[in-house]
């Protein structure tokens, strides 16, 4: 089958593998409808992260079960499922408190399960799923194929999104501000207006994804950065800034504005991968009251909640796929998104 590899920076080939087989009881194979690319794919392509030799890479897919293991039992061949971007059993203490990410028998695509054997990453033709009762979530019969990208971003994005507002505490009638236009920071638009946010800046300096933060509920738009941005966002809220600021890049830029960007005694909620310094100031968040709150989403928490209204049409998150490819090109799916060409790229098997 034909699967994505990275060999090293901006070094990203579709190469013929072996076809995935179920290796252990709880083990499920699933064949992808629909994979992506994720702004933290981009930083092993950048080479800020380094790639020692070549592995399989991607993390977000949706597809049809093909073979399942002895043990499961809540998924059946032929079923639609929703694969979060890791893998947990949803039975442990820290997935039964809401943290799956920190599943204390789960894993990350791409990388080795506890037996040694290697997970296929997500941008592939099939992928092997372990501990798949847990990880899998089956979707009510077939969807019709115009919600496969908004399914998708089940797997990340939007689950990711409503996360950073969950964590700042965003509820009815608070104040938004968005820091980050990727895929992530208009889906924690989408979330603070779902959440019944009265009013949400986002901070973007593009056209293409200001009309999405629109769409997806935005108020105003900021395209000031550093102090000009952090004083044009206060000027938005009496001089002092919003309630909650949602942190969606993970750089030490980033996480500075979205601290001295929040009211006092304000909240931020951080979900950006860290890969650029960010560190928390102490003395800033202490002479403020300003707290932080979030990490790596619990997606695989968040799907029952939000995927009733993806399937009724009332949340529409896949219009942050703005590219669709098939998988031999991904390649240039991944030079659109580092080149800024396109904010999120489907892909195609």
């Amino acid at each position: 089958m034909l699967a994505t590899v990275i060999s090293a920076a901006r070094d990203i080939r579709v190469e013929e593998v072996a076809d995935p087989a179920v290796l252990a009881p709880t083990d499920a194979v699933v064949r992808v409808v629909a994979a992506c690319v994720c702004g933290s794919d981009l930083w092993p392509y950048r080479g800020v992260t380094p790639t020692t030799k070549p592995r399989r890479i991607g993390h977000e897919f949706v597809g049809i079960v093909e073979e399942v293991g002895s043990d499961v039992s809540k998924v059946s061949v032929g079923d639609f499922v929703i694969a979060p971007f890791y893998w947990c059993d949803m039975t442990c203490a820290n997935c039964v408190n809401g943290v799956s990410t920190s599943c204390l028998n789960g894993g990350w695509w791409g990388a080795p399960d506890r037996h040694g054997d290697f997970v296929d990453g997500g941008q592939g033709e099939r992928v092997r799923v372990p501990l798949a009762d847990g990880t899998l979530y089956p979707t009510p019969g077939t969807p019709d194929p115009s919600l496969i990208p908004s399914l998708l971003t089940l797997s990340d994005v939007m689950g990711t999104g409503h996360h950073a507002a969950v964590s700042a505490g965003v509820g009815p009638g608070s104040t938004v501000a968005v820091v980050g236009d990727g895929a992530v920071g208009l889906c924690a638009v989408l979330a603070a207006k779902r959440l019944g946010a009265s009013r949400i800046v986002a901070m973007s300096r593009h056209a293409d994804r200001q009309a999405i933060a629109r769409q997806f509920g935005a108020t105003d738009i900021v395209e000031e950065r550093g102090a000009e941005g952090i004083a044009r966002i206060k000027e938005l809220f009496d001089g002092i800034g919003p309630d909650c600021v949602l942190e969606c890049v993970g750089t030490a830029e980033s996480m500075d504005q979205a601290l001295r960007s929040a009211r006092p005694g304000g909240m931020v909620g951080y979900v950006g991968v860290p890969n650029g310094g960010a560190e928390l100031p102490i003395q800033t968040m202490f002479g403020t009251n300003v707290g932080a709150n979030g990490g790596v989403a619990p997606v695989r928490n968040y799907v029952a909640e939000l995927l009733p209204e993806v399937l009724d049409g009332s949340l529409n998150p896949g219009l942050v796929f703005d590219l669709e490819l098939p998988l031999s090109e991904a390649a240039e799916a991944y030079a659109a998104m580092d080149e800024r060409r396109a904010t999120k790229v489907l892909l195609r098997p």
